[in-house]
């Protein structure tokens, strides 16, 4: 093939780079006024009084907005089609607020300045309220404020008489972090008013019309009166998915009849948007001494914060998950999301299935120790066969390849000769370790899981493309592109996207769920297909053949009677319009499966058993992706993925101060991440098998890429100290804390 597999640099990488790329920030637009939003000081309160005099007195403010003067409408801002339902516990400007950093009120001015500074002026006065900052404390408070939201459960086979017959049983808690985005761009949103009164609104979101559903919903009109337009992102991990500002921005615009800018802060995006959820998991193993898992029993608890937001699908996302690894006969689940009062928590590249690894992969190598067995051999003997059935949906999990991504792996890795080898002199110990993962490929067999495009020749013999596919900084639209000019035999480079606007694509779920080589890559495989006939069609009357003896070489059409004829698509173009023949394909592709993605990854680590600091010296990624659309942004996702692991594993957690509810990571210099100095060696190995129901044997790698890390790194640091750590991120004060324990 000549584009499939193949390497191609970003599309928009040299704009970038160069910096020519504009932002919404960078925008200019004539009649801009500013919007600043204030706060919660208090984690739970009512607000008694708004004192708002001192500001609209100073020059330059143009209002104040707060719960006494804009809509009540309640919603749920994980919405993302019109008539959803959804538990609806947020509003623009509560009268309660419910976590330290939700909205009070904002300040729209002539600058940013002035909204900053008459921000400032605001006095507000609470009546506080009983606040509960963990999901144990929410379980314990069964209050009307804090309290369950999801609860989802399932029982195969007999895993209590499996138990019993079992000649061991593993128990282990495993607690995982609430951890943040950390997009190089924050939140920003401008609105503005349009002739008859709708509303435009400038996005960088995952999905444009969720942001036209949940404005709707808030504002309370309907959503024909709200249009939204998608600029470019930069970077969103998922923390964009769920429009924050986008109501609020838009109210304003709506009353003042001005276009208006609401952007926030690193802290206002650390303290006011969404998170990662931080879960709690209990899990029973119950295992032959010959290393077979005859039962498991997992309960998570999970902290979706002050609104219910995603919260309903996360125990359900979790669970689907959890039972798609391992082939395990009789299974019993129950996840229960409770909301506490802390920062909202939304999706984040992988949707509960980071946090459900956590907890299962720390486990299984737990469970293999108390075996005295080898962790790969102890995963071979329980993984899933290709075409295994999905226990929590039915539903075929593809041509899974992750025994293959086990067994090549530890060959790469000398896995054989390194495990329980811990290595190191005094102070200084290594060791290895591994973990399994495996994700969805979009939201068959539910969810309106489809995609509509339309490719058009343009005179210039481009084509032009409609869809609405958002492109998150990461380069999916290259790799999109890359798949549309295989079918028509031009260069990525050819193919112009349309931005992505409410008013002109069809609908689409946005980009959620590794969907987007999966679904949207089939879809536009289909639709140039149909664009290619057509194209076929026109140039057969020009050549006066049979369609069928055309081919398509670099932007030409070529007859094969004899094959020195051709014609260029801009010439053809031209002669399409004087037959009055238009050379454009729409098509709709609807999901008819929903395989996994999945991956084995391997860690060497080594710790400083005098300070407990770990780092990450070896990595080893493996892959079944069915086949790699272009290889060099595979191994992007991969590194950036390893990257995000490690920080869940070693560094990240934004922590709720106990006595507040205030965060203790709520800017960068408090919230760390790794940086490249702290990156190990890495290496990828892809096994590319390919997924029949994928384009060109497709399947999704982007989220996966960070799922198996934390438990890899956990691992391989128990490995190394012979400990049992469970609880991320593995801090060198909690490392040495297990270790003085450890020798008394």
């Amino acid at each position: 093939m000549k584009h499939i597999s193949k390497p191609h640099p970003i599309l928009d990488g040299y704009e970038k780079v160069s910096g020519r790329l504009t932002y919404l920030d960078d925008m200019k637009i004539e009649g801009l006024v500013h919007a600043k939003l204030l706060l919660s000081t208090v984690a739970h309160g009512r607000i008694t009084r708004i004192d708002a005099d001192a500001a609209l007195s100073q020059p330059g403010v143009l209002a104040v907005f707060h719960h006494g003067n804009t809509p009540g409408n309640t919603y749920n801002s994980t919405i993302w089609f019109e008539d959803q339902e959804a538990p609806e516990d947020e509003c623009m400007f509560p009268r309660v607020v419910r976590h330290m950093g939700d909205r009070v009120a904002a300040i729209v001015a002539e600058t940013a300045e002035i909204a900053r500074e008459a921000a400032a002026l605001i006095r507000v006065e609470y009546s506080e309220l009983p606040a509960v900052f963990s999901a144990q404390a929410a379980l314990a408070a069964e209050t009307a404020e804090v309290d369950l939201v999801d609860e989802t459960r399932f029982d195969y086979g007999d895993t209590d008489a499996a138990m019993a017959e079992s000649d061991r049983v593993v128990e282990t808690t495993v607690s995982t972090p609430r951890t943040h985005h950390c997009a190089i761009e924050n939140h920003s949103c401008v609105a503005m008013p349009e002739k008859g009164g709708r509303i435009l609104i400038l996005s960088p979101c995952q999905s444009v019309f969720a942001v036209q559903m949940v404005t709707a919903r808030a504002l309370g009109i309907p959503a024909s009166q709200i249009r939204v337009i998608k600029p470019p992102i930069g970077g969103s991990f998922g923390g964009k998915a769920e429009p924050v500002l986008d109501p609020l921005c838009a109210q304003f615009a709506r009353v003042l009849k001005l276009p208006v800018r609401l952007s926030f802060e690193r802290h206002e995006t650390f303290t006011a948007t969404r998170t990662r959820s931080g879960a709690i998991g209990r899990v029973r193993t119950a295992v032959s001494d010959d290393g077979h898992i005859l039962a498991r029993d997992t309960d998570v608890l999970i902290d979706v914060g002050a609104y219910t937001t995603g919260g309903i699908f996360l125990p359900g996302s979790m669970s689907q998950r959890l039972c798609r690894l391992y082939d395990i006969d009789n299974q019993r689940y129950r996840g229960r999301a409770l909301r506490t009062n802390t920062v909202p928590s939304g999706a984040y590249r992988g949707y509960g299935s980071p946090q459900i690894h956590a907890i299962s992969e720390i486990n299984l190598d737990l469970t293999a120790t108390a075996l005295g067995m080898d962790p790969v051999v102890f995963r071979m003997k329980n993984l899933v066969e290709p075409n295994a059935t999905d226990p929590t949906t039915g539903i075929d999990v593809g041509n899974a390849r992750v025994r293959d991504c086990v067994t090549e792996g530890a060959a790469r890795f000398d896995w054989k000769n390194r495990w329980g080898q811990t290595v190191g002199r005094s102070r200084l110990k290594r060791g290895v370790g591994m973990a399994c993962g495996t994700h969805i490929n979009g939201c068959f067999p539910g969810f309106h899981e489809a995609t509509t495009a339309t490719l058009a020749l343009r005179p210039d013999g481009r084509v032009d493309l409609t869809c609405a596919l958002h492109d998150l900084g990461c380069g999916s639209n290259t790799t999109l592109a890359q798949i549309i000019a295989e079918v028509l035999d031009i260069p990525p480079t050819d193919i112009v996207f349309c931005e992505v606007d409410s008013d002109i694509c069809a609908y689409d779920l946005g980009t959620r769920a590794s969907r987007m080589t999966y679904i949207a890559g089939e879809a536009l495989r289909r639709t140039a297909k149909s664009l290619k006939a057509k194209i076929a069609s026109v140039a057969a009357l020009e050549f006066n053949c049979d369609p069928d003896d055309l081919s398509f070489e670099d932007r030409n059409v070529l007859s094969g009677h004899p094959s020195d004829r051709r014609i260029s698509f801009s010439e053809l173009f031209r002669r399409a319009e004087n037959r009055n023949l238009e050379l454009a394909a729409t098509e709709t592709y609807r999901a008819t499966a929903n395989p996994g993605s999945y991956a084995a990854h391997f860690a060497e680590v080594e710790v400083d058993i005098l300070t407990g600091k770990v780092r990450v010296l070896d990595y080893l990624a493996v892959h079944d992706l069915g086949r790699s659309i272009n290889r060099q942004l595979v191994e992007g996702q991969i590194h950036s993925g390893i990257q995000m692991g490690i920080g869940y594993a070693l560094l990240e957690d934004i922590g709720v101060k106990p006595d507040t509810g205030a965060l203790n990571g709520d800017s960068l210099s408090r919230y760390h991440v790794p940086n490249a100095p702290e990156m190990p060696r890495i290496e990828t190995l892809l096994i590319e098998k390919t997924e029949p129901t994928g384009p060109y044997g497709a399947k999704a790698v982007g989220e996966l890429a960070t799922i198996p890390v934390a438990p890899a790194v956990v691992n391989a640091t128990n490995a190394a100290l012979g400990l049992s750590l469970t609880t991320l991120p593995l801090t060198p004060e909690r490392v040495v804390a297990a270790l003085k324990s450890q020798a008394r």
